[in-house]
């Protein structure tokens, strides 16, 4: 009887050791993909605040060269020397001013010694060229090297207001060159602390060669160099044993465009766990079996068989997932021991949520997990989860005790989706991404806290559909709307297009500066701004041009009292550009009334006609022969 046991007892322990093996194998898999995503993430989020950096350091640049040329203008003697334009130029925080002649030619600046460069003294010089042709570029250069030093520069240039000479400004783009590091792949393995005890690689998807790694020594290597067979790396994408600098590891790599990125841990750390849970369970086998056995064979009494069967209704407790039970047993000491053994593993289970959350905490995004299944009396969550979800602890207590409960409180979350965004809802204030993986009974969730990923997003939306000047959505943002109304046209019912010009822009801006040109369009802004008693969108087209369309009206009556409106507004409105200065905001205008056979894109060509003819009949009333 003991020989059959202790056989059985050899082929389960075998049995599980091959699950421990695999369960850590697959732990490791799913760790490396999860680290590849949370790569991959960092370096579009990176991508995204580079961009931002980039126009936020052009737009400084060429504001700064206007503001140079303005202060030149006003105190010409600066151009005699070179301390006024180094003072200005540590004042405004640029490295370099230069001033080119008509011809492109450098005659004056904060760098003597670049006097008589022109735009022909090199393909970065020949950048500014068309400045020549045209006074009224505004040109900024992408970060280039300088011709004189070939270190890397950010530079402007404009015209001064009288044309008589060039302002160029340049500056070293410290805070672009910082970003750009940061979206190096050296540098994001370099955040991974949790992931400390592995290493971390990005190979060259045709040559092999190690571009990036946690491991500094190996970049710049071949992987076979590390005794990693690459064929193996293409192929074997569940994960793979090699030989790495004599410490046999296990591997796992993905392709990601043009690259493997690789995780590497050693087979000591990754199977570290099994010798302990083995002989753990080998311990609880063994004991249990000859137990059993001596049961059989000296016919324990039924105390003992009584206390066997309590500890099992503990351990079907257990197993529904009520991991606070604790395992009370003293009728022998193998009972005993097996209740001490089965009581450490309990705590280090209930202690595995608290490493979760700690490890979790340590990246850059909340991120929370939860578990359960149908034999469960409960669902187990690390304690980020209830933070994410914005859940009070009365929730956290009714939800954790009660699948159902908590399968519901999901389901409300999925109801209330982002639009446009993959597996994200909005919970409160808060934008959370959910997802689960279900496998059978099993259900695994993972939840994150995307509130400020989303509003960046919806914030360069907002930036690249509104025209900045006036507030009014610009022709980008104004095709998207028209776009989406013109395809449901139950919501337009009468509707019309009306096109705007702004009149006498130019000499405005000629005789009292751009500066009142700007706030002469914002006033003309203001007015279209929700015009009329119904619907309404007001954007402007560019230069000075507006559009404005109106809809959901009841009738063409309706409508057409509303454009009289605006033509009494037209000619009986004035604008103060300036505390001391009053003039007539007049604007040509034309316009077109509901047509179904056209789409949106006809009736802005017809109401620009429309308008041209408004514009010259106002012309001939002003100036009549």
């Amino acid at each position: 009887m003991y020989q059959v046991t202790a056989v059985c007892v050899v082929l389960m322990v075998l049995i599980v050791l091959i699950i421990q093996v695999t369960i850590e194998q697959n732990r490791a898999y799913e760790t490396s993909m999860h680290s590849f995503s949370m790569i991959n993430s960092r370096l579009e989020e990176n991508e995204i605040e580079l961009g931002i950096i980039q126009e936020e350091y052009k737009q400084t640049c060429l504001y700064n060269a206007e503001v140079i040329a303005s202060i030149i203008e006003d105190d010409p003697e600066m151009l005699q020397g070179t301390s006024a334009l180094r003072e200005l130029a540590v004042l405004l925080e640029v490295d370099e001013i230069h001033i080119f002649d008509e011809t492109g030619c450098i005659f004056a600046g904060t760098h003597p010694e670049y006097y008589n460069y022109t735009f022909d003294s090199g393909d970065q010089m020949s950048f500014f060229r068309p400045m020549l042709e045209d006074k009224t570029l505004k040109l900024v250069q992408e970060i280039t090297p300088n011709t004189a030093e070939g270190k890397l520069m950010q530079y402007s240039a404009i015209w001064s207001d009288n044309g008589r000479y060039i302002v160029q400004v340049g500056m070293e783009p410290v805070n672009v060159e910082k970003v750009t590091e940061k979206n190096e792949i050296s540098y994001i393995f370099s955040t991974f602390k949790f992931n400390a005890e592995a290493d971390f690689y990005d190979i060259d998807a045709t040559s092999g060669e190690i571009i990036g790694s946690t491991n500094l020594d190996s970049i710049g290597c071949n992987v076979e160099e590390l005794g990693i067979d690459f064929d193996r790396v293409k192929n074997d994408s569940d994960g793979f044993h090699a030989r790495i600098n004599d410490t046999f590891s296990f591997c796992v790599f993905k392709q990601e465009g043009s690259s493997y990125y690789g995780r590497v841990v050693s087979a000591v750390k990754l199977y570290e766990r099994v010798p302990t849970s083995v002989l753990l369970l080998s311990a609880c086998l063994v004991t249990i079996s000859f137990l059993l056995a001596h049961v059989v064979l000296k016919r324990m009494n039924t105390l003992v068989v009584d206390e066997i069967h309590g500890v099992n209704k503990q351990l079907n407790k257990i197993a529904h997932g009520d991991f606070n039970e604790i395992i009370e047993t003293r009728s022998s000491l193998e009972l005993s021991e097996l209740s001490d053994y089965i009581n450490v593993m309990l705590k280090n289970i209930l202690n595995h949520n608290i490493k979760m959350s700690y490890v979790l905490n340590k990246t850059d995004l909340l991120i929370g997990i939860y578990e359960y299944n149908n034999s469960m009396n409960q669902v187990q969550f690390t304690e980020t989860v209830p933070q994410i979800l914005s859940m009070e602890p009365e929730k956290v207590e009714s939800i954790a005790g009660n699948i159902e409960e908590f399968q519901l409180f999901v389901k409300g979350i999925l109801s209330n989706p982002v639009e446009d965004e993959s597996s994200v809802y909005q919970v409160e204030k808060k934008y959370i991404k959910l997802e689960e993986i279900v496998n059978g009974d099993d259900v695994f969730g993972v939840v994150m806290d995307v509130t400020a990923e989303v509003l960046r997003r919806k914030e360069i939306e907002i930036e690249r559909d509104i025209d900045v000047l006036t507030g009014l959505y610009n022709r980008r943002g104004l095709d998207a709307k028209l776009e989406m109304l013109f395809a449901e046209p139950e919501k337009l019912r009468k509707y019309a297009m009306i096109m705007i010009d702004a009149d006498g822009l130019k000499i405005l801006n000629d005789t009292y500066g751009h500066e009142c040109g700007d706030v002469y369009l914002k006033k003309i802004a203001a007015i279209i701004h929700n015009f009329g008693i119904r619907e309404s969108i007001a954007s402007r087209q560019g230069g000075d041009e507006f559009i404005l369309f109106l809809y959901d009206y009841d009738s063409e009556d309706e409508l057409i009292h509303t454009i009289e409106t605006l033509q009494y507004i037209q000619s009986n409105s004035s604008a103060r550009i300036r505390e001391d200065l009053s003039v007539p905001l007049e604007f040509s205008m034309g316009y077109c009334y509901t047509a179904e056979d056209e789409n949106y894109l006809q009736m802005i060509k017809e109401a620009d006609k429309m308008m041209y003819q408004n514009k010259l009949k106002r012309r001939e009333n002003t100036n009549p022969k």
